[in-house]
């Protein structure tokens, strides 16, 4: 334990996701350490990002306009939807450069002992885009854990109903490079039952 604002500031890096107490320490002196003038152009940043930063009106992604940029992009597809947890997974799907279409950000998953459910996330949002437009393909981008699969599981069956409306999910298998040895069952399972031809 260090004395009074050092140690404040080591408890308010411990908080930030990802970062452990060592991590804390270390982020900690190395700002103890910097230059006053980069210690204040990170103080405008952050001042900023709190300031300028809103979420987007139609797909719920972080912006500094009232539509983020993909929204705007007239040559995106119209008719499919992914839909991830976290902005941050949008970038992850955009980095593929294989999705064209659009997206609709939930701000997370269902997690009933964390007090999140339906009426937390961007799900009402969802059904009013699905609503209002031509939508032809949902894709469902959550991610492969307790609560991305309950948050999959719930919004098939909220979308079953739709017309039309084609429901998939994001394959899942195995890593390129990797061994199948090393694989764990779960994911091989889904490897095999996920296969497709060639």
């Amino acid at each position: 334990m260090y004395e009074g604002v050092v140690q404040d500031l080591i408890d308010e890096l411990g908080r930030l996701p990802g970062v452990g107490p060592k991590s804390a320490q270390r982020i900690a002196f190395h700002l103890l350490a910097t230059d006053p003038v980069d210690i204040g152009r990170l103080q405008d940043v952050l001042g900023k990002v709190k300031e300028g930063v809103q979420f987007c009106e139609i797909c719920g992604n972080v912006s500094e306009q009232p539509t983020c940029r993909i929204c705007r992009d007239e040559r995106r597809d119209l008719t499919v939807i992914c839909v991830v947890e976290e902005p941050k997974d949008v970038l992850a799907v955009e980095r593929t450069r294989e999705f064209k279409g659009r997206y609709h950000v939930l701000g997370g998953a269902l997690d009933p002992l964390s007090g999140i459910g339906p009426e937390q996330l961007r799900m009402r949002e969802l059904l009013k885009r699905i609503g209002a437009a031509d939508i032809s393909e949902i894709i469902i981008a959550t991610d492969p854990n307790t609560e991305g699969e309950a948050t999959a599981t719930y919004l098939v069956r909220m979308l079953r109903d739709f017309p039309g409306l084609s429901v998939t999910r994001l394959a899942s298998g195995l890593p390129m490079g990797g061994d199948l040895e090393f694989a764990d069952e779960l994911t091989l399972g889904r490897a095999l039952s996920g296969r497709r031809a060639l």
